[in-house]
């Protein structure tokens, strides 16, 4: 059992159980926190493909913690102006597991 979300304007392929990094969501570690842009559903049975969402479909999960990713180093230089400049960012995240996938109007997972 497989669903595809989309958050943060990303799209995601989430099984039950799945940990995730996301974009930044305002969510407390331990919290429930639910989608509701499934964009498809699939199973034994087939997939379910929404235009452009499946639905009554939601996928639940439980936040994880709110950390960082690794540094990205910007570096930009100019050849013969002796002109460099070095900047650095880390990508604030959301941490989630999975916890079920909700197809239609029943648990299928």
């Amino acid at each position: 059992m497989f669903a595809i979300i989309r958050t943060g304007g990303k799209q995601y392929r989430v099984t039950k159980n799945a940990i995730l990094k996301i974009e930044k969501l305002d969510a407390e570690p331990g919290s429930i926190f639910t989608f509701t842009d499934v964009l498809a559903v699939g199973s034994e049975a087939g997939v379910t493909i929404g235009a452009p969402i499946v639905a009554g479909a939601t996928v639940t999960a439980t936040v994880v913690a709110q950390d960082r990713l690794e540094k990205v180093i910007i570096f930009k230089k100019r050849r013969r102006q002796n002109s460099r400049r070095k900047n650095g960012h880390r990508q604030h995240v959301t941490v989630l597991r999975v916890a079920s996938i909700n197809a239609h109007s029943g648990n299928v997972a």
